[in-house]
């Protein structure tokens, strides 16, 4: 991971301007102002892949059950465009057309660990995603195999007033998608595969 320092904060559209897509596997975010660089691994690839794809066939199973995808820039201020690994947006949601750029605020983001930007995902982004509005959000952490969700008790509730750990053995649920359960286990042991 590396910040990339720049003579002043730079806002989000300075950094559309300065860091369009690529396709060299580097993935950049917008956190306060800095330019943030991460090369995801493979255990941070395949754990995001297996939540995706349980978010993914969830919404497919029913009608009204949102919108999931993966990896996608978001907004989040002036000066902050982040890039949850997934994402989900609730059934009813007016969001732009696939191509666009940046998305909206999801109602749920999910962030998995990278030794590089765990830092960033436990701190400065989990406070700013609290602030932004997001209804929910999941810490992955790989290194000790647990999911910490952060979560509204109610949609107009100032902040994130539950947090749960959930680890092997546990299921993960949720009150903004009825029906879901995701093994945790299932979830890294796939990451070791």
């Amino acid at each position: 991971m590396s910040v990339v320092p720049v003579a002043q904060r730079m806002t989000v559209e300075e950094y559309a301007e300065r860091y369009p897509e690529t396709s060299t596997g580097e993935r950049t975010e917008l956190i306060d102002g800095e330019v943030v660089v991460s090369h995801p691994r493979a255990l941070h690839q395949d754990v995001s892949l297996e939540i995706a794809i349980a978010l993914r066939e969830w919404t497919r199973a029913a009608a009204d059950r949102g919108y999931a995808v993966q990896a996608i820039d978001v907004r989040l201020g002036d000066h902050d465009a982040y890039c949850p690994d997934v994402l989900w947006y609730r059934p009813g949601r007016d969001l732009p057309p696939r191509d666009a750029w940046p998305f909206p605020i999801p109602d749920l983001a999910v962030e998995v660990r990278s030794p590089s930007t765990w830092r960033f995902d436990i701190g400065a982004k989990k406070t700013r995603y609290e602030q932004a509005g997001v209804a929910e959000l999941w810490l992955v952490d790989t290194a000790s195999e647990e999911i910490i969700v952060f979560r509204r008790s109610t949609p107009s509730a100032d902040g994130f007033d539950v947090s749960l750990q959930d680890a092997a053995g546990d299921t993960l649920t949720s009150p903004l998608l009825p029906g879901f359960g995701l093994a945790v286990g299932h979830v890294f042991v796939a990451g070791r595969s």
